[in-house]
């Protein structure tokens, strides 16, 4: 018998299976040719990601891009620039100088975490410039930023709560002022009402469920929608020395300071 080539796959496939093999490489293609990329120690598909041209800087935290959308800087907050009738935070014209420096005229990637929108549907995102630099924690590094993470959004939490605490102890930009200076749990007065502050100090009596203690005389809570997120242990111990992030409120039974994400807890040697 003579020899006869193999028919190809298009010989042997009718027309219209051959375009459903078609169609499916196309769709997968894609997935061999993504970029991988690690950011905060995680791993992120950079098509998840996409890039924006900064159109204007509204302040240290905030920007416009250039088609219009508002767009918020994820897991930190600045001091608050002038507003109507409300004068200007100690340094928060030096943070939108700062976060100005930094993206004015630039494309951005923006990377998201589980939430993309905020409540004033502003865009929640991580910045990074095309050399690399991570603009959030640049700004936090730069103490021109705290830390500012809201649960179910933690995947940038931890680095950005190590580079705060280095600023903090070179007491650079915001932690150099008297406004953003840490305080001890005894000296948190009504006049920090609604600030948000860093506090210091050991761990007194702790509830029956684990999920509120006392610093002196300031009562620190994990409001239950966030306590899922703190796992199962005891965030602290009696006798613990910790630092927490919050604002300060009032309660009938005294200030308090109510805590989002295990970031806003950190126990310190004794």
């Amino acid at each position: 018998m003579a020899w006869a080539p193999t028919a190809s796959l298009s010989e042997r496939l009718p027309y219209k299976a051959m375009l459903r093999v078609s169609a499916v490489f196309i769709l997968l293609l894609p997935l061999f040719f993504t970029p991988v990329s690690t950011y905060g120690g995680t791993l992120s598909i950079v098509s998840q990601s996409r890039w924006v041209e900064v159109g204007r800087v509204l302040d240290g935290d905030t920007f416009v891009g250039n088609m219009g959308e508002h767009i918020r800087l994820l897991g930190i907050n600045t001091p608050e620039i002038a507003h109507e009738a409300s004068p200007a935070q100690p340094m928060g014209d030096e943070a939108t100088q700062a976060l100005t420096k930094l993206i004015a005229g630039k494309s951005v990637r923006l990377d998201f975490d589980k939430q993309r929108k905020d409540d004033y549907g502003r865009t929640l995102a991580q910045l990074y410039l095309r050399d690399g630099t991570w603009v959030n924690g640049e700004m936090v590094r730069l103490g021109m930023a705290h830390v500012y993470t809201f649960t179910p959004n933690l995947r940038w939490a931890a680095p950005l709560t190590l580079l705060e605490a280095g600023a903090r102890q070179r007491q650079t930009g915001i932690w150099s002022t008297e406004r953003f200076s840490m305080l001890d749990a005894d000296d948190v007065a009504s006049g920090n009402l609604g600030q948000f502050r860093v506090v210091q100090g050991r761990v007194g009596e702790i509830a029956r469920d684990g999920f509120s203690f006392r610093m002196g005389h300031l009562k620190v809570s994990i409001p239950r929608k966030y306590r899922r997120y703190f796992g199962h242990s005891r965030v602290a111990h009696k006798g613990d020395r910790v630092v927490i992030h919050g604002v300060v409120r009032a309660s009938s039974s005294g200030l308090y300071i109510a805590l989002h994400s295990p970031s806003d807890v950190e126990k310190i040697a004794p």
